[in-house]
């Protein structure tokens, strides 16, 4: 029986972000970032303890190998970073300040991939140290220049494995069962559903642009793979974005509305401010969703799952791997 867990705060920034065109300009987003936790933490804390921090997407450099269309190898070798590496140092000193599980992302190498870089979620622990790393499944199609699992299918099978583990990786944490994700893997109920059925009970979900989230997508997406897989979404998302360091004036290109949305599917915490840099917070309530899954006869969807029957859909391949 899983260890009973108390209801603590869970927190979504929302920071304003410049653009980087080199890998040491990173540590200007990393120092705001700082400054929007200790501000969400010290209020969010006033209903109860924060225990988990939600960084979106795009947060640590921006955007700049999909605006400025970078070169592949050149972004991997002048921006792309390296997990764990100098920053994920410096997100873990933050995690320790605040005494707290942190999500964060970056675009970032792998030694067995040379000369490519992958698009990932990671989780540091309140010691400090990245606990899980998660690769996202599914770029933002046609914009994204990242690789992800499936373009480098066989490679990737051959290091990591075909388990749940290797594209729904999960940690089971002393705040409950965490899932990540990234943005347009929100998109597809099945990328989240593989999370929900590797045991996550909370599952972050950093970002997504305009104007998917002004026409409603994103919101009706949280709440939907919530109430799909009984689950917690903790979705921050991104404030005004610079696109250079230097540039006089910012743009709104994600639009706010960062969310936290529990397990019956209905919006507990929202932020709608989308310019500047701002956050959300919320109670993560697991015995209440542990009780839920246990007893509702009818809403705990995934007890009642036909898989032989779902397998047939996805038996011939759309989308070429490798």
């Amino acid at each position: 029986m899983a260890k009973a867990v108390p209801a603590y705060a869970a927190v979504g920034i929302s920071p304003t972000v410049r653009g980087v065109l080199k890998r040491e300009q990173i540590k200007t987003n990393i120092d705001h970032i700082h400054e929007v936790c200790a501000g969400a933490c010290w209020l969010s804390s006033l209903a109860l303890p924060v225990k988990l921090i939600v960084i979106p997407e795009g947060a640590l450099q921006g955007f700049t190998d999909e605006v400025f269309d970078w070169d592949h190898e050149k972004y991997a070798n002048e921006i792309a970073i390296d997990i764990p590496g100098p920053e994920t140092e410096m997100l873990g000193k933050l995690a320790r300040e605040f005494n707290c599980y942190l999500v964060a992302t970056a675009k970032a190498r792998e030694m067995e991939f040379p000369g490519l870089f992958f698009n990932s979620v990671f989780l540091i622990s309140p010691q400090g140290k990245v606990i899980l790393r998660h690769r996202k499944n599914s770029p933002l199609f046609p914009v994204e220049h990242s690789v992800c699992p499936h373009d480098v299918w066989d490679k990737w099978i051959e290091i990591h494995g075909r388990t749940l583990d290797a594209f729904f990786p999960v940690a089971d944490t002393d705040i409950g069962k965490i899932g990540i994700c990234m943005a347009n893997e929100g998109s597809y109920p099945e990328l989240i559903r593989g999370l929900a059925m590797n045991g996550a009970e909370v599952i972050c979900r950093p970002a997504y642009p305009e104007p998917h989230v002004g026409n409603g997508a994103w919101e009706i997406q949280n709440r939907a793979r919530a109430l799909d897989n009984t689950c917690y979404m903790v979705a921050p998302n991104l404030g005004t974005y610079y696109l250079l360091p230097d540039s006089p004036l910012p743009v709104d290109t994600f639009g706010g509305h960062s969310m936290i949305v529990d397990y019956r599917g209905l919006v507990v915490a929202r932020h709608d401010y989308g310019a500047g840099s701002s956050y959300c917070g919320g109670v993560i309530d697991l015995e209440a969703l542990r009780e839920f899954r246990a007893r509702s006869p009818l809403m705990n969807w995934m007890k009642d799952l036909r898989t032989e029957v779902i397998s047939l859909i996805y038996e011939q391949p759309i989308y070429p791997k490798n």
